[in-house]
């Protein structure tokens, strides 16, 4: 597809009826000081609410509004994907919809992208949201840099500038699981950060339960990091050593007269080496398994049911 628009801004919308209205306003009113070239494209991720009516009557008020709607409700990344395919931009400004990325720093983004950065992300130094959130963000991404052997950053999500050869490469990876912000590292090119305001949100509440924020870091960890399996493979090692130190417990004790149960010694040994090596072994196959099992399927990661102005 020709890229014919110098900036495309991309949003996913999820229950937000009562946020649409503002965020294209103030997308236009901000975006308008950089150029009048440019497009917003909404993504609807299956909402129950009226958010595609809001997205559709933005789009015949302003053909630069531009509508995907999805099958059903896909997630948050897999919206963005939607989002980045229907892009002609130069420039694609990625940013949620419930104004806590706040639009008046774009402009901002955008000049510290004209200094020779492709990738501009957006560091929020202040996050307005509650401190329970706060502190189970800082622990998810401690947890996820460990596990993923990245640098990871709480205050840094989807929010930021990106050069089109980027989101090319970004599209490019024809990975099932997607998490956009290590997908955008992962792809390398110069990038920078800058610091941002936080907005509060206007509406409603996150839509990440902790069940699906736990399925998040689960699903994300398996598939940008091996340490899983290698944990695995160390725990089925431990037992194994610690095996070894019960059996020569054992063995002592036998010689020693202390065990009078004849076999008890082998069986021991046998179940605790045994356990640690089967372990070992599931975690490695199960783990790789998984990972092809979901490759092979071959399913598209969203269905479009609609668009607008596309």
């Amino acid at each position: 597809m020709p890229k014919t628009k110098h900036i495309s801004v991309v949003s996913p919308v999820y229950k937000a009826e009562q946020l649409v209205d503002s965020l294209v306003a103030q997308i236009i009113l901000h975006v308008e000081k950089i150029t009048i070239d440019f497009e917003i494209i909404l993504v609807e991720d299956g909402s129950n609410d009226n958010s595609w009516e809001k997205i559709q009557q933005n789009c015949l008020k302003d053909s630069r509004v531009k509508g995907v709607k999805l099958s059903r409700n896909f997630g948050q990344h897999y919206a963005i994907t939607a989002g980045l395919e229907a892009s002609q931009g130069e420039w694609i400004i990625i940013m949620d919809c419930d104004l806590q990325d706040r639009p008046d720093q774009i402009p901002k983004l955008y000049e510290a992208s004209q200094k020779g950065f492709d990738l501009v992300f957006a560091r929020r130094i202040l996050r307005q949201d509650v401190f329970f959130k706060r502190a189970s963000s800082k622990v998810f991404y401690r947890l996820f840099s460990y596990l993923t052997e990245t640098n990871q950053d709480s205050a840094i999500s989807n929010f930021g500038v990106y050069n089109r050869k980027v989101v090319d490469a970004i599209l490019s990876m024809e990975d099932q699981l997607k998490y956009f912000p290590t997908m955008s590292k992962w792809v390398g090119f110069s990038s920078t950060t800058v610091d941002v305001e936080h907005g509060k949100r206007e509406s409603g509440a996150s839509s990440y339960s902790w069940k699906a924020l736990i399925e998040l870091a689960f699903n994300n960890i398996i598939a940008f990091s091996d340490m899983p399996l290698k944990l695995t493979i160390k725990f089925g090692l431990l037992i194994s050593t610690v095996s070894g130190m019960v059996g020569i417990y054992y063995l002592i004790s036998y010689f020693l007269g202390n065990i009078t149960v004849s076999g008890f010694a082998s069986l021991i040994i046998s179940i605790w080496f045994l356990s640690g090596i089967i372990i070992f072994i599931l975690g490695m196959i199960g783990i790789y398994l998984g990972k092809v099992f979901e490759k092979v399927k071959g399913r598209p990661v969203y269905i479009i049911d609609k668009t607008i102005n596309i």
